[in-house]
């Protein structure tokens, strides 16, 4: 893997990872586009790329992941008048939310993990559910003009963690998954956005973890060694892709809403498909 690819890839990964347009279906038809071997690093690099981008997250909102005026943004105010659970820490109970949201993916990830694998060098796949996301982002707007709420509850967690196991079809967007299901409960746009990019922390880390450990029983320590330029590079840039389309992804989002990304997932979508039917082979080595 030389290092334009793993620059090329980072940037990728970096500016969709946290978009509703799919960054799993961007990274594959790259890879295609730059026609590289599918190898078990390539696949376990694409994941573990994620690192960079999950730390952005940390980051930028580390007052909601480390602070009581933070979390309580999000959780809401404690009830020092009562026995619920309301009188948890506001930090702990935000952690806790994170854990009731992940809780669905980390269940059906490990149970299908296999299939995932070989899911997601399907470009085909990846097309059409970029085309149907899109088509039903377009709409989005319409369909939850009753999303207001800017509290997160324990049952808006894992109902919103149940539409992130939708994102395991590549091409669907797990961004895009997570914040419908945070419309669907009530949740305002701002709020459905920054609860699924908290949701991706422990998610993908783990995802990077387990491709991590599966790389190494594989092929040893070795394999990092040999390509600890590749991985810390990647990561690095990453990193500063992801924060930036966060703070723009946010911003664009509050004001314009989701059309513009639905016909961009149109667009994206339609151009692969049109490409591969006209002969151009973006399936992977």
């Amino acid at each position: 893997m030389s290092i334009l690819e793993t620059i090329v890839l980072a940037i990728v990964e970096g500016l969709t990872e946290f978009l509703p347009v799919s960054s799993t279906g961007h990274m594959i038809v790259a890879q295609g586009i730059m026609h590289m071997e599918s190898t078990e690093y390539l696949r376990a690099f694409t994941v573990m790329v994620q690192f960079g981008a999950i730390l952005s997250v940390v980051v930028l909102y580390w007052r909601k992941f480390f602070t009581t005026q933070g979390a309580i943004s999000i959780v809401g105010e404690k009830r020092p008048d009562t026995k619920s659970a309301q009188n948890i820490p506001s930090v702990i109970r935000f952690y806790l939310l994170i854990v009731i949201g992940c809780i669905p993916a980390a269940v059906i990830g490990l149970l299908l993990n296999d299939y995932i694998d070989k899911l997601l060098s399907d470009v085909t796949i990846v097309a059409a559910m970029l085309v149907a996301g899109g088509v039903f982002m377009i709409f989005i707007d319409k369909l939850f003009t009753h999303s207001y709420n800017s509290i997160v509850k324990p049952h808006n967690a894992f109902v919103v963690g149940l539409f992130q196991c939708i994102a395991m079809i590549p091409g669907v967007s797990r961004s895009m998954a997570t914040i419908v299901g945070g419309l669907q409960q009530g949740l305002n746009r701002k709020t459905a956005a920054e609860f699924s990019f908290f949701l991706a922390v422990p998610t993908m880390l783990g995802a990077t973890l387990l491709k991590a450990y599966k790389l190494y029983k594989q092929f040893g320590v070795a394999v990092f060694e040999q390509n600890a330029t590749t991985l810390i590079l990647g990561n690095i840039i990453a990193f500063i892709v992801a924060m930036l389309a966060i703070k723009f992804f946010i911003q664009f989002l509050t004001k314009y809403g989701f059309k513009a990304f639905g016909w961009y997932r149109i667009f994206a979508g339609a151009t692969i498909l049109i490409l591969m039917a006209s002969g151009v082979n973006l399936t992977l080595n």
